[in-house]
């Protein structure tokens, strides 16, 4: 039987393996920010609940979110909570992501959430066809703002999608400049639904929920040590159901015209280079944003 001693070491030795993994995750999640992929989703089981840590794991063994029984259980997220006529909205800098390419931050101040400005409409030219969006200020009137200050900017302009996931959730990721994973604007900010349809420390809040086929979604890294949001440039096109925690701002829809590009696309298939965490890869069918305009 070991002693106390030993005991005391053999955990030691434990404790300094787990803070080393998660430095470790801390470090590639700085350096590759990602909307979270099925494939490279871990499971954690604490009092019996399933909680989905994204781009980031655990200590055991990973699991894809179709294997597991929780992700089967996922339902719509909650419907949006109604909003102020105007809102303000914070953008922080980022001094250990610096801007991609020269930005001015969006305005801050006087957002519209209803009325005439409750939607947006965007097309964006591609090298494989045109994507037409809808932009909600009503759900989301920050990202949306974000996103529209960007376009007018040019950010996007001759940008290419850096990332295609064709197993367990299905969507092209695009924005950032480098074409890296680890590019954005220099600034950041909160998400908006269905993240804050949820209260602090709510457990549902790590359920996975259905981004439907059609809808438009920010990439993030996860919430800052402070709990702010980590969401910049970088968004995801989703052309397949896919069951992710409501932890990505939805913040628009996807035309027909748009889903024949992205299925176009997917159905290319991708270069496996980010198997197996985040996911994915680099889509075969080359995928550049030539133009975002405002409608």
């Amino acid at each position: 039987m070991p002693s106390n001693e030993q005991r005391r070491a053999a955990a030691k030795r434990k404790l300094e393996r787990q803070l080393a993994n998660r430095a470790e995750r801390a470090r590639k999640r700085k350096q590759l920010t990602i909307a979270a992929s099925a494939l490279g989703v871990v499971v954690a089981v604490a009092a019996g609940v399933g909680i989905y840590f994204l781009a980031r794991g655990d200590d055991s063994s990973t699991t894809t979110a179709s294997e597991t029984p929780e992700a089967s259980l996922a339902s719509a997220p909650p419907s949006a909570k109604p909003k102020a006529e105007l809102v303000n909205c914070t953008y922080r800098d980022t001094p250990d992501q610096p801007a991609s390419r020269p930005v001015d931050k969006p305005r801050t101040e006087g957002i519209k959430t209803t009325g005439g400005d409750a939607t947006l409409s965007v097309s964006m030219d591609t090298s494989q066809g045109p994507i037409g969006l809808t932009l909600n200020n009503a759900e989301s009137p920050c990202t949306t703002n974000s996103f529209a200050s960007l376009a007018a900017q040019k950010f996007f302009d001759g940008t290419s999608c850096h990332r295609l996931v064709t197993g367990g959730i299905k969507v092209l990721q695009c924005g950032d400049p480098t074409g890296t994973g680890t590019g954005g604007p220099g600034y950041s900010y909160d998400n908006e639904y269905p993240t804050d349809q949820y209260e602090p420390g709510d457990m549902a809040a790590q359920t996975p929920v259905d981004y439907k086929r059609g809808v438009i979604a920010m990439a993030n890294g996860g919430p800052n040590q402070d709990g702010t949001g980590t969401n910049g440039s970088q968004f995801f096109l989703v052309y397949g159901d896919s069951q992710l925690p409501p932890q990505y701002t939805i913040f628009g829809t996807i035309d027909e015209k748009g889903l024949e590009t992205l299925d176009k696309v997917a159905a290319g298939g991708d270069d496996g280079s980010l198997d197996p965490n985040p996911g994915g890869g680099k889509p075969n069918l080359a995928v550049t944003i030539n133009s975002v305009q405002i409608d």
